[in-house]
C-alpha cells in the first residue's frame, strides 16, 4: 500500500514472489530457448561439423562471468544488476547509464530475435503472415503477461521451460536412437570450416555467436528484489541452471552434427533442428516440434522483456532515466510504463533487423557489459559488507575479463554489421542521457537506492 513520505506519495515495493525452484527454472528457461532453437544452423555455418565446440567454449566464458555476478548480487541484492555494480565500482554517472541502456537493449534485441524466430520459422509450419503483424501480436501478448505480475510471469516461465525442455530432449532421444541404429557420421565432430580465416577465427567467431545461447543467467540478478532471500538462493540456482543448459546444448550439437551435414544445417538456419528431426525420425510429425518451438521462443522473449522493464524501472528511481519509467501500477504492482516502452522498441527491431544479426548483436552488447562487470568485481573487493555472501575464485574475474573482452572485438571474427547495430543503439542511449540532463539536470546517483523506491 502506498505511504506518504515528506509530502510525496511513494510507489509500492515490488512483490517477493520468486523462491529457489522458480529461480532455477527462470535461469534454465532464459538460457534455453531461442539460442539453440533459432541459431544452431547459423553457428554450424561458421564452425562446420565441430558444432559442439563453440557452445562448450561459450559456456566456459559465461560460467566464469557467473562467478562475478554471484559475488556481486550476494553483496548488493538489488534489481539494477550490472548498472549497480558499475556505479559502485567507478562512480561515473554516464558509464552507469550506458551500461544500463546496453543491458536493456540486449534484452530487447534478444526478445526481438525470439519474435523473429516465432514468425519466420515455427509459425510458418501452420500459416504464413507478415512478420511485423506477428511481432506486434507476439510482443503485445508478452507485455500483458508481464503486466499481470512477476508471480504470474515466472509461473508461466515454469510451464514454458518444461515445454521447451521437452523439445530439446526429443531431439536428443531421436538422435540417440538414430545413432544406435547406425546412422550418423562421427568424423564430422572434428571438422572445422577454416575457409579464408583459419581454424582459430572460425572457432572464435562461432563462439561469439554461440554465446547468445548462453546469455540469460545474468537476467536473474535484475529480479533480485522480487526473490525470497536472494543472497542464499542465487548461487545454487544460477550454477545448476547453467550446468543443465550446457549439458543439453552439447548433446543437441553433437547429435545434430552427426546426423546432418554442416552445410545443410547452415542452409536451414533457424529451422536446423527440423532437419535433425527429419534425419533421425522421418515419420515424426514436424508440426508437433513446431508447436514446441513456438513455446520455446515465447519463453525466451518473456524473460528478456521482464528483465528489460525491471531495469528501466530500477534506474528511473535514481532519475537517470525519466521518472515516468518508474511508475508502478497500484493494483498489479508492476512497472507498466517500462513494459510499454520496451515492448514498442522490440516491435521496431524485429521488423527491421535479420535474426542472425539480432542474435549476434545481443551477444556483443552483453559481452561488453560482462567485461565491465568482471572489472567491477575486482575493484569492489575493497568494499566490505557485513553479511556473508558468495565469493568468486580470485583468478576467475581476470580470466573472464580477458575472454569477454576478446570476444567483444573484431579480432574474434565478429562481423562488423553487429558493431553497426550496437553502435546505433548506444548512440540512442547517449541521446537519451543528454535529453534527461537537459530536462532534469545533473543527477548524482545513490548506489544504495538503485532498483528501490
Amino acid at each position: 500500500m502506498d505511504v506518504e513520505t515528506a509530502g510525496e506519495r511513494t510507489q509500492p515495493e515490488l512483490k517477493r514472489a520468486i523462491g529457489p525452484k522458480l529461480l532455477l527454472f527462470f535461469v534454465i528457461g532464459d538460457i534455453l530457448g531461442t539460442g539453440i532453437y533459432a541459431l544452431t544452423g547459423s553457428v554450424a555455418g561458421v564452425i562446420g561439423g565441430a558444432l559442439w565446440v563453440p557452445f562448450l567454449l561459450a559456456f566456459v566464458v559465461a560460467f566464469l562471468t557467473a562467478f562475478s555476478y554471484l559475488e556481486l548480487v550476494g553483496k548488493y541484492p538489488r534489481a539494477a544488476g550490472a548498472a549497480l555494480y558499475t556505479h559502485k565500482a567507478f562512480h561515473i554517472n554516464f558509464l552507469t547509464f550506458m551500461v544500463t541502456f546496453t543491458v536493456m537493449a540486449s534484452g530487447v534485441t534478444s526478445a526481438a530475435t525470439a519474435a523473429k524466430a516465432f514468425g519466420d520459422t515455427y509459425l510458418r509450419a501452420f500459416v504464413e503472415l507478415p512478420t511485423w503483424a506477428v511481432a506486434a501480436v507476439f510482443i503485445a501478448g508478452l507485455a500483458l503477461i508481464n503486466f499481470r505480475g512477476v508471480g504470474e510471469s515466472v509461473k508461466a516461465n515454469l510451464v514454458l521451460t518444461l515445454i521447451e525442455l521437452s523439445g530439446l530432449l526429443l531431439i536428443i532421444a531421436v538422435g540417440l536412437y538414430a545413432v544406435a541404429r547406425g546412422q550418423g557420421e562421427p568424423s564430422r565432430l572434428v571438422e572445422i570450416n577454416t575457409g579464408e580465416t583459419g581454424a582459430f577465427l572460425a572457432i572464435t567467431a562461432a563462439t561469439s555467436l554461440a554465446f547468445f545461447a548462453m546469455v540469460g543467467f545474468e537476467d536473474s540478478v535484475n529480479m533480485a528484489e522480487e526473490c525470497v532471500n536472494p543472497v542464499r538462493i542465487f548461487p545454487r540456482a544460477m550454477l545448476t541452471g547453467m550446468a543443465v543448459a550446457v549439458a543439453i546444448y552439447v548433446a543437441v550439437a553433437v547429435l545434430s552434427s552427426m546426423l546432418v551435414p554442416a552445410d545443410v544445417l547452415a542452409e536451414a538456419k533457424s529451422s536446423a533442428l527440423f532437419r535433425v528431426l527429419e534425419a533421425g525420425a522421418p515419420a515424426f510429425p514436424l508440426t508437433v516440434f513446431a508447436v514446441i518451438g513456438l513455446f520455446a521462443v515465447i519463453n525466451s522473449a518473456l524473460i528478456n522483456m521482464l528483465m528489460a522493464s525491471r531495469l528501466l524501472y530500477g534506474m528511473s528511481n535514481e532519475r537517470v532515466l525519466p521518472p515516468v519509467f518508474g511508475r508502478v501500477h497500484p493494483g498489479r504492482r508492476t512497472p507498466w510504463v517500462a513494459i510499454v516502452f520496451t515492448s514498442a522498441l522490440a516491435i521496431v527491431l524485429v521488423a527491421t533487423v535479420d535474426i542472425t544479426l539480432l542474435g549476434g548483436t545481443t551477444a556483443l552488447l552483453l559481452l561488453a557489459v560482462f567485461t565491465i562487470v568482471n572489472i567491477a568485481v575486482l575493484v569492489l573487493r575493497r568494499d566490505r559488507v557485513e553479511h556473508a555472501h558468495f565469493r568468486a575464485p580470485s583468478w576467475s574475474p581476470w580470466v573472464a575479463m580477458v575472454l569477454c573482452g576478446f570476444l567483444a572485438t573484431p579480432l574474434s571474427g565478429r562481423p562488423l554489421s553487429q558493431f553497426l547495430i550496437a553502435g546505433i543503439l548506444l548512440v540512442v542511449g547517449a541521446v537519451l542521457w543528454v535529453v534527461n540532463y537537459l530536462v532534469v539536470g545533473k543527477v548524482e546517483i545513490d548506489p544504495s537506492r538503485l532498483g528501490k523506491e
